[in-house]
């Protein structure tokens, strides 16, 4: 289900509120709006709560919820993933930020805001509380640039580089690839929701239409899920190794 957006266009001078705010310089149609859309369906009876928004208050409030969520976690990750504007009306810049921790991601639509929230540069700063993670995330942190943003050059893991698919020959394997392959096939036709050469245009359309707030959520879910099952798996393995070569470990095993 989905909550009706809260939107308003952007008239005369700002609020005193932003006036210590920095402008946003990305093109867009720029208006404050918020859309949530909750039970977004993913495989089998998991389901994500996605909150698009490019109003500052509400973007901080998410943040805030996403820090809530990781901070019982270690260790603590949040799914990352940007949606760039056209690529044919150039400068290309980052449309969309996605944030995602759990079943909640935030997805900034920073095309249609007008001054950057408060607390965002310094949350994509963080090194010690959490790690983000990307998936072929040199581009994205590119953009991100671009647009006016900067997530800690020493604090993110690209999942691309960190892991492969043993069922693909591809050199380098695709989100869907590895998301279908660590945590459910769902995840294989993940790309196949939006009409890439036309949908792709649209991300500097506000307020973004739900197929589009569907497709970025579910993008950085499946980017957060499956660097923490890769991390799971490569943890546990690595306990295992640790235990096996002990002077006792083959003793639990003896008749």
């Amino acid at each position: 289900m989905a909550e009706e957006p809260s939107a308003k266009r952007h008239h005369g001078e700002p609020s005193d509120k932003s006036n210590d705010l920095v402008d946003v310089h990305v093109p867009g149609e720029k208006r404050e709006y918020t859309r949530t859309l909750t039970g977004v369906e993913l495989h089998g009876k998991e389901t994500l709560e996605i909150v698009c928004t490019s109003e500052l208050d509400k973007v901080d409030e998410v943040m805030s919820r996403l820090r809530m969520k990781g901070g019982g976690l270690y260790p603590s990750f949040i799914g990352v993933d940007v949606e760039f504007t056209r690529d044919d009306e150039p400068p290309q810049m980052a449309a969309v930020l996605q944030l995602c921790v759990e079943e909640l991601c935030l997805v900034y639509h920073i095309a249609a805001a007008t001054k950057w929230p408060k607390h965002l540069k310094q949350f994509l700063r963080e090194e010690k509380l959490y790690t983000f993670v990307g998936f072929n995330i040199g581009g994205d942190k590119r953009m991100l640039n671009k647009s006016g943003l900067e997530i800690n050059p020493n604090n993110f893991i690209d999942v691309q580089r960190k892991w492969k698919d043993p069922h693909t020959s591809k050199y380098f394997d695709s989100l869907a690839d590895v998301a279908g392959g660590v945590i459910h096939p769902f995840y294989k036709g993940m790309k196949k929701k939006i009409e890439k050469k036309e949908d792709h245009k649209k991300w500097g359309t506000s307020p973004l239409p739900d197929n589009l707030i569907t497709y970025a959520g579910i993008d950085a879910y499946a980017t957060y899920k499956s660097w923490k099952t890769i991390d799971n798996i490569v943890t546990g393995w690595g306990i295992s190794k640790e235990q096996e070569a002990g002077p006792y470990y083959h003793c639990n095993f003896a008749g």
